[in-house]
């Protein structure tokens, strides 16, 4: 993974993972043991479905980028989508507490795409290829006289 790519996913995960550290501890408290363990499932969930996703977006973007709108849509929409089936899914499980489960997960995806969508705007990104092939400094380009 390209460095640039590295420090956006970086620039992403670590406040993430900072709110579901606090709503670990919230839930802890409103809710015990399952309430922490929702929590941290729920943070693991968000980073790795959007960080899976971060990764296929950086990869489209660098091999086709006349689709990276699309992608990034698509790749949105899936997302949203299989988060929501999966909170279906557990909806009635005994493991953890669903409700801190679910909170967690909304607030974390919130701060992912707040985190992103700061990267994105804070990084440097190149709108013109620099000439490889530039020519020598001393050389003159103008006219001579």
């Amino acid at each position: 993974m390209p460095s640039n790519d590295a420090r956006t996913l970086l620039h992403t995960a670590v406040p993430t993972a900072a709110v579901g550290a606090v709503a670990a501890v919230v839930s802890a408290v409103a809710a015990a043991g399952k309430g922490a363990l929702g929590a941290v499932v729920g943070t693991v969930v968000v980073i790795v479905f959007m960080g899976v996703g971060l990764v296929v977006l950086e990869r489209v973007a660098k091999s086709m980028p006349h689709m990276f709108q699309s992608m990034g849509l698509l790749v949105y929409m899936t997302q949203l989508l299989v988060l929501f089936v999966f909170m279906a899914a557990i909806k009635n499980t005994t493991l953890f507490n669903p409700k801190a489960f679910a909170f967690t997960l909304v607030a974390t995806a919130l701060v992912w795409i707040a985190a992103q969508a700061r990267a994105n705007v804070t990084s440097k990104t190149l709108y013109v290829e620099p000439d490889s092939s530039a020519a020598d400094p001393a050389e003159k380009t103008g006219s001579a006289t």
